[in-house]
């Protein structure tokens, strides 16, 4: 069994509100994930889309390609035509050396929005989550026909937050579906990541750690802020999200539900590196997910 450390460039440079670490060069990124012991990066927004530049590129700094997010509009589309939407995005995964696609259903979602606040994230009623769940199941067969495993990831101001939303979505796909497991997201929603580590560890196929700052959580509910809002923090104040090690969740805990998981477990932190400068955070979250995992048995 072997589990490798990654991250997510968001800690440096956020993809979904770019002007934030936008005056950080992606070279920086990469030597201070590398100075972190990253041992693999997910596509930020500063990366290359070609697969092949983008894997030489990381490469260079002596990291792998683990996964890129992608958008699903399933709500609008059908699986075929997701599918014919997701070329670029398939080829790109395997020109830069890796097979997890980390989708999303974005087609309605708020998260990017700092206008809505998280109370007016959109719901799917009871009678249209069989269908959904059969579009995403075809979509991950396609995928997988070509090599790639679909991993879902359960997203703060989407269809897909709660623990109820998670577990309907596990209900109404099959195996071609891959559950990514959010830590941050999942207490953040309502969930036990421990619980759901528990509960699906057999379709799990990717795992992203990030802490939650329990007052920090509690103070954007009551104010229902909006999802950006939450993570950036309210003027010179730190926001919901952190490293491992610096929150509430109990990373010992969610590995030992993991026993027998191979693969990538990601390190993030949305935050502000005017802030949060991203390297002694990211030092910090590896050195606790190290710790844990060692806990936990895994190591």
């Amino acid at each position: 069994m072997t589990i490798l450390i990654g991250a997510n460039p968001i800690g440096w440079t956020n993809d979904d509100l770019q002007e934030i670490g936008g005056d950080t060069p992606l070279e920086k990124c990469l030597e201070e994930a590398r100075e972190a012991s990253i041992e693999g990066m997910e596509k930020g927004h500063k990366m290359p889309t070609d697969g092949a530049a983008l894997k030489g590129k990381l490469a260079s700094f002596g990291m792998n390609f683990v996964a890129g997010w992608y958008s699903t509009e399933l709500l609008k589309r059908s699986a075929r035509e997701e599918f014919e939407a997701a070329k670029a995005h398939i080829a790109m995964t395997k020109g830069a050396g890796a097979n997890i696609v980390i989708a999303a259903e974005t087609s309605n979602a708020i998260h990017g929005d700092r206008s809505k606040p998280l109370s007016e994230r959109p719901r799917l009623g009871k009678g249209d989550w069989a269908s959904y769940g059969a579009k995403m199941t075809e979509f991950a067969q396609r995928l997988a026909d070509v090599g790639l495993k679909l991993c879902y990831h359960h997203h703060m101001g989407t269809i897909i937050q709660s623990e109820r939303d998670i577990d309907a979505l596990m209900a109404h796909t099959k195996p071609p579906v891959h559950l990514l497991l959010d830590t941050g997201h999942a207490r953040w929603g309502g969930s036990d990541p421990a619980g759901l580590a528990c509960a699906y560890r057999s379709r799990i196929g990717h795992v992203h750690c990030k802490d939650v700052r329990e007052a920090k959580m509690r103070e954007a509910n009551s104010g229902d802020w909006s999802f950006l809002d939450s993570i950036l923090g309210m003027g010179k104040e730190l926001g919901v999200y952190t490293v491992p090690g610096d929150g509430m969740i109990d990373y010992a805990a969610v590995f030992r539900e993991l026993k027998g998981y191979s693969g990538w477990v990601v390190l993030e932190a949305e935050q502000d590196p005017k802030k949060a400068p991203a390297l002694p955070y990211a030092k910090k979250g590896v050195a606790h997910i190290r710790a844990a995992l060692n806990e936990a048995g895994l190591t």
